[in-house]
């Protein structure tokens, strides 16, 4: 996005940021095509840029943009006769656009919330199809829906530019070329491809939450921007329980993030954190949003599951109040449900806290032998503090320092140094 420091290009740079992906939801639903949708939308915000200054900020700066945006459309399919066989597709409501656009136009007309609410649930549903690679998927929704630059998405994810530039690109052209449909999957399809567009906000949430490799250990404008999202699709899809349990899930984590980093920058784990400063407000939009997740009965799923360990931890006024006996139990469900020997390292743990750090560390060894988990940073990093709890220091040394191996990220690798030393040098620092 051009950027500019007056007020009627803070107002275009604002009004973008909260109304793109509408926007483009919007033209994508008259064009049927995501890149030709975001190029117009791209085509109102540069007449935005030049007019405003001007003409003066309109009172509805998202229907001035969507209004011009289809003008843009219109005229665009008229004399690109590839398009053209699509003007007829557009019937009555092109006319009627077309005719609004030779008088005064109607800015409060211009967005139908009702339709432009559908587009948007399509929008998603096209960002996140499964035939492209979850790089593509979570960068276009970023872009389409977040309404971020190339440039803050590679900065979000330690990419250079052009590569997600070049991950955009190929995704809308994958897009096109596959002829995905911009609509919502039929019933048969919707849990796969609904699991698809939930893994991308998860994925997303993560990446801000315990960032991969980088300088910072959180970057928590990622974890806004999924939350966003996560909220927006519960909106328009209020009987899906999974989409309620992965928003109360990244609510109470997101509750979090104030405490997880100490006066020194480095990591606090859990069970040292001060929970006083824990978001309350988050923690109860978790809460209900895991109330409404539960409502429609049957069995939990993933997110679900996730959600209601996070509740544990949420309940628990003191590090010792925690019921680690429930933990495990939800833990050894969501295992049953995913086979994901990452939940079974967690469950490991906490059946570590339930019944002493040997019981956990049988489990977790046991892991360890199977090798699925093989360079994942957080298995012996597990594996160290339970040897540490047990007083096996030399093991315990020798497990964080393979931890520390695997770890990209600076703010944890600095963690782990000090984990090393209280332990070579006789800390007491509880794991």
């Amino acid at each position: 996005m051009t950027t500019g420091t007056g007020p009627a290009h803070r107002a275009v740079e604002a009004v973008w940021r909260i109304e793109s992906a509408r926007i483009i939801a919007g033209l994508a639903g008259l064009v049927k095509d995501v890149g030709l949708a975001e190029e117009l939308a791209q085509d109102a915000l540069v007449a935005a840029l030049e007019q405003w200054p001007a003409e003066g900020i309109p009172a509805n700066p998202g229907g001035w943009l969507m209004l011009t945006g289809r003008h843009r459309a219109i005229d665009r399919i008229r004399r690109d006769e590839r398009l053209r066989d699509k003007l007829s597709l557009l019937g009555r409501e092109a006319a009627v656009t077309a005719g609004r656009l030779t008088s005064p136009p109607e800015f409060d007309a211009a967005i139908d919330d009702d339709a432009i609410d559908d587009d948007l649930l399509r929008l998603m549903f096209t960002a996140c199809h499964p035939v492209l690679s979850t790089e593509a998927r979570i960068a276009l929704t970023l872009r389409l829906l977040g309404g971020l630059t190339t440039e803050e998405i590679a900065r979000g994810f330690l990419v250079p530019e052009p590569t997600i530039a070049k991950r955009i690109t190929r995704a809308k052209r994958t897009l096109a070329d596959k002829a995905v449909p911009f609509e919502v999957p039929l019933r048969g399809e919707l849990p796969a491809r609904l699991s698809s567009v939930l893994e991308v906000l998860y994925l997303v949430f993560n990446e801000g939450y315990a960032a991969m490799a980088g300088e910072d250990w959180m970057r928590p404008a990622l974890c806004d921007e999924a939350l966003r999202l996560g909220r927006v699709l519960a909106g328009l899809m209020p009987a899906e329980p999974e989409v309620h349990g992965l928003v109360a899930l990244m609510e109470i984590q997101a509750s979090r993030i104030p405490a997880r980093l100490g006066a020194d920058g480095l990591p606090v784990p859990l069970l040292e954190q001060n929970r006083g400063r824990w978001d309350q407000l988050l923690i109860r939009r978790g809460f209900s949003a895991l109330l409404r997740a539960q409502r429609p009965g049957g069995p939990p799923g993933p997110y679900v599951l996730q959600a209601a360990i996070a509740a544990c931890h949420a309940r628990a006024r003191t590090a010792g109040e925690t019921d680690w006996q429930q933990i495990a139990a939800l833990y050894q469900g969501l295992a049953a449900l995913t086979a994901s020997p990452v939940v079974e390292l967690n469950r490991g743990v906490a059946v570590a806290m339930a019944d002493g750090p040997e019981a956990g560390l049988a489990d977790i060894e046991a892991i360890e032998r199977d090798g699925r988990l093989a360079g994942y940073r957080y298995l012996p990093a597990a594996r160290a503090d339970l040897l540490r709890r047990l007083g096996r220091d030399q093991d315990a040394t020798e497990a964080y320092r393979i931890a520390l191996g695997l770890t990209e990220n600076a703010a944890e690798r600095a963690f782990l140094a000090g984990r090393i030393a209280e332990v070579c040098g006789g800390g007491s620092a509880q794991a």
